[in-house]
């Protein structure tokens, strides 16, 4: 069983919201459509749905063209953002509504509300209304109201975006061994690289209405085809700078330089750009071969246990995510470190030449 984008695009009032994407799902794989705000994400999985026609190409389920076909008529659940249940009706009930829409016998429904609710964790709760539960309690009942049907397609828009941190982290656990129970295709849309790493699978990460790269999850993540997959999968962006390759070094701003080592040494001569991620920027020297950069400091921020540096080297805009509390003063120099083993380098087009040593190793 899957589904297939053959070619797909979307064009709404002259403007193109999806540009022609290929792309096949298997059965039993956990997606994450990985994105920024308006690179794509709903629009496609409209597109999965059936909720919207595409301008060209076809979709196809379990080898059968469904592009023209009701998504009454196809084998899809969808949860958004904004869980939707029905407040006058209890848990038990908000489960068994699609079922009793289908038709399906008393006794059939009541064994599928009952797993599915088990599943879910909810079993005590079947005869409460919504707004008795948690967010978190609500957004597992509209959950079940999905899975219940037995849907070979599941799609979660950022279902998880309006709970807070601690229900976050409790259903992004859960989530991952609710998909290996339903054995159905799910995929999952969100704007935040951890999310990603944290459900696994496989992951498309969107730019603009276009997929960049698609594959497994960290494969992705450590290697990103181009510089906007990389600027895609990092929280804050990737951080880049131009470098340039002479004979057998990368020469780096400030004077900096690092051996062109490994495949690197082979790399013609020229002007590439460097990438790193803020967690990978130091403010203090923890490796003799990290190089040393001065950047002015712009703005702090502090989450608690880390900090957030915004700094403006040369007019490049860079973030480091420092670990721990500092206390550091605006405007001012400040020296930054960084070790050669975690940059990227990509050519002049933005394909990626060169993964960081770290990635290759790992």
């Amino acid at each position: 069983m899957s589904l297939v984008l053959d070619n797909i695009s979307k064009r709404v009032g002259g403007q193109t919201h999806i540009h022609a994407t290929d792309l096949t799902l298997e059965n039993g794989t956990m997606n994450v459509l990985l994105g920024p705000t308006l690179s794509g994400k709903t629009s496609l999985m409209r597109l999965m749905a059936g909720l919207d026609a595409p301008s060209t190409g076809r979709i196809l389920w379990q080898g059968t063209d469904v592009t023209g076909q009701r998504v009454q008529d196809r084998g899809v659940a969808m949860v958004y953002q904004q869980f939707i249940n029905y407040p006058s009706m209890s848990v038990y009930d908000n489960i068994a509504s699609p079922l009793r829409l289908m038709r399906k016998p008393s006794a059939e429904i009541d064994t599928a509300v009952r797993k599915t609710a088990e599943m879910m964790k909810l079993t005590p709760m079947l005869d409460r209304k919504p707004l008795e539960l948690s967010g978190g309690q609500q957004q597992r009942c509209a959950l079940a109201r999905a899975l219940v049907k037995g849907a070979g397609l599941v799609l979660l828009d950022e279902p998880l975006a309006n709970l807070d941190y601690k229900l976050r982290e409790e259903l992004r656990v859960e989530i991952p061994k609710i998909f290996e129970e339903s054995g159905a295709i799910f995929v999952y849309a969100t704007t935040e690289p951890e999310e990603a790493l944290l459900l696994g699978g496989h992951t498309a990460t969107l730019w603009e209405g276009r997929i960049t790269q698609f594959g497994p999850t960290a494969q992705v993540y450590r290697r990103p085809a181009d510089a906007i997959t990389a600027r895609v999968f990092s929280d804050p962006p990737m951080n880049f700078l131009p470098i340039a390759k002479t004979g057998q070094k990368l020469m780096f701003g400030d004077g900096q330089s690092a051996p062109a080592a490994g495949a690197l040494a082979d790399l013609p001569d020229g002007r590439y750009t460097a990438g790193f991620r803020p967690n990978h920027l130091e403010i203090t020297q923890h490796t003799g071969d990290a190089m040393q950069f001065t950047a002015q400091l712009a703005v702090t921020e502090i989450t608690g246990s880390e900090t957030f540096v915004h700094l403006d080297h040369h007019g490049d805009r860079w973030v480091g995510l420092i670990h721990g509390v500092h206390d550091l003063e605006l405007g001012r120099d400040l020296p930054v470190w960084l070790d050669p083993a975690h940059v990227y380098i990509f050519g002049e087009d933005g394909a990626l030449v060169a993964p960081a040593a770290y990635a290759i190793a790992a």
